[in-house]
């Protein structure tokens, strides 16, 4: 029993002394190392108070305080080749490109990925024809994701940074107007740069938008993680229960700083991908073929702290509601976004155009391939 109150001790006075310190101090070589010694410092004492003849209250707790080291092996991904934008607003921004075919249109088209942080790779389905129609079509990265910079200060992930990037991308193409193409997160992006800059929008798309508003949802406007199969949840649960994966999960809520320097950008990526594999399935209408992958990474900070800052923005929809930009709106059967996210942009957006797509899911472009190319084209080239 001695033993045993030991190794429980232990542990917990480190743990205090390590949380406090990451508090105020997000240096990771800090705050664990003074975790660790308290870790021991409170072993050895109990070891003496009880009479321990061998130091196993040491010993023990200081094993366990090392599995916090030890990083989830980071892989690199194998993207397509891209160029850059460096931005005013300090980001160095991944793009490709597919040139107008003929006389190019004046107006660009620039598609948005998902996420916050999970970017395609390459320009999607629909900008080849997009390009024969005489757009210049860009697909990016956004900051903290792919091929995109990562922000040394992880609480700059805002919505606010990612409008002000898609209008520093606009201004750098030397465009007055854009047409914005986005899908799930993508969308919310789009809404948010609407009710910014509604002069700048020549046209708008959103595919499976998420929340136009996240404060409308408090129980979350629905996730592929919602889904799992027994398998994946496994598969998930193994990626997410380890110690210094707990670890830094305590530390985002606390102090993200710390938590970027316990994790940094390339081990969290690694294992935030591995994760987006094991849910990608769930996000297709049951019996469809497999979600194709692809090797540029995703951007787990991103992902997490503009999610966060999402909740803190200010409600959109008042703004929305007097921009009179053409809009097309479409939502696949299977949608893991719960159906009032879509209702929320058809009662928002004046005169949006709405299509609901049998026997897709939240990726029109994988369901129904040719029929999400037929919608982009027709809405872009005809009205």
């Amino acid at each position: 029993m001695r033993l045993l109150a030991g190794i429980v001790v232990a542990p917990l006075a480190g743990a205090v002394v390590l949380l406090t310190l990451a508090f105020l101090i997000p240096y990771a070589v800090v705050f664990v190392s003074a975790g660790l010694l308290a870790t021991a410092a409170t072993g050895w004492w109990f070891a003496r108070r009880t009479r321990l003849r061998w130091p196993y209250a040491i010993v023990l707790p200081v094993a366990l305080g090392l599995l916090f080291l030890w990083p989830y092996p980071a892989t690199s991904g194998t993207p397509a080749a891209a160029r850059y934008w460096d931005l005013p607003t300090g980001s160095r921004i991944a793009y490709v490109k597919v040139p107008a075919v003929g006389t190019p249109r004046s107006t660009p088209v620039l598609i948005l990925h998902g996420g916050p942080g999970t970017p395609g790779d390459g320009v999607p389905d629909a900008g080849p024809e997009l390009a024969a129609k005489g757009f210049d079509v860009y697909a990016y990265d956004q900051v903290g994701a792919g091929r995109s910079s990562r922000l040394a200060d992880v609480k700059a992930y805002t919505v606010a940074r990612h409008v002000a990037d898609l209008d520093a991308i606009r201004q750098r193409l030397g465009a007055e107007k854009v047409i914005l193409v986005g899908r799930s997160w993508g969308g919310t992006l789009i809404a948010q740069y609407l009710a910014a800059h509604p002069d700048r929008v020549e046209r708008a798309v959103l595919t499976s938008p998420g929340a136009i508003w996240e404060p409308l949802y408090p129980n979350g406007p629905g996730s592929p993680f919602d889904h799992l199969t027994p398998q994946q949840t496994e598969q998930v649960d193994d990626l997410t229960s380890g110690p210094r994966v707990l670890l830094q999960s305590v530390l985002l809520q606390l102090n993200p700083a710390a938590a970027h320097s316990l994790v940094g950008d390339a081990e969290a990526d690694s294992y935030f991908r591995a994760m987006l594999l094991a849910a990608k399935d769930t996000t297709n209408c049951p019996g469809a073929a497999p979600a194709p992958a692809h090797g540029n990474l995703p951007g787990f900070y991103a992902n997490q702290l503009t999610s966060a800052d999402a909740g803190t923005v200010p409600d959109p929809r008042p703004k929305l509601r007097t921009v009179h930009v053409p809009t097309l709106i479409v939502r696949g059967e299977c949608d893991y976004l719960r159906p009032e996210v879509t209702e929320d942009y058809r009662r928002t957006i004046p005169g949006a155009k709405y299509v609901y797509v049998r026997g897709a899911g939240h990726s029109i472009a994988n369901g129904r391939p040719e029929l999400y190319r037929s919608l982009l084209t027709d809405f872009l080239t005809k009205g």
